[in-house]
């Protein structure tokens, strides 16, 4: 019997993706999301299957996150969680990084769905800047793509 060899795809055109976006350092996040709201639509993703939830800053990022991937929420497919965590004088920076990541990990862990982690975690604000500048790097972009792949992947899986 062959070995079972399967990978997602980039077709997002029957898929509904949830994103989570924090207002914190919103000069960078909304950044963030014009490139991965671009990147979705490139990709097939309806409009009206993408939902965007606000949340306050980074750490509050899983909650909305849970809500959007669950069966008794919003049902995604995908959820795309986009924060910027800048280093500062103090140890809140390492909290918050710390906080958004262990929080994100354990939606996905317990929804059984791909959560994106879309929080940059950088030493300045021009690192920040400069990853979401939707005329350069525009990592967005890179998160939705991730996205519907997994999606993909997730419901190929299921069908095995």
């Amino acid at each position: 019997m062959p070995v079972t060899d399967v990978q997602g795809h980039h077709d997002g055109s029957n898929l509904r993706v949830g994103i989570a976006v924090a207002r914190f350092n919103e000069f960078v996040t909304e950044q963030l999301l014009d490139g991965t709201l671009v990147r979705l639509r490139e990709l097939g993703v309806k409009d009206e299957n993408v939902v965007v939830a606000r949340v306050p800053g980074s750490f509050e990022l899983a909650t909305a996150a849970r809500q959007l991937a669950s069966a008794d929420g919003n049902d995604m497919d995908a959820v795309i969680c986009l924060g910027v965590v800048i280093n500062g004088e103090t140890a809140h920076f390492e909290h918050v990084a710390a906080g958004a990541t262990s929080g994100i990990s354990a939606v996905q862990a317990e929804s059984g769905k791909p959560v994106i982690f879309g929080v940059l975690t950088t030493f300045t604000t021009d690192q920040a800047v400069e990853r979401a500048d939707t005329g350069r790097q525009n990592v967005g972009g890179e998160y939705a793509e991730a996205a519907v792949e997994m999606a993909n992947l997730h419901r190929t899986l299921a069908d095995l």
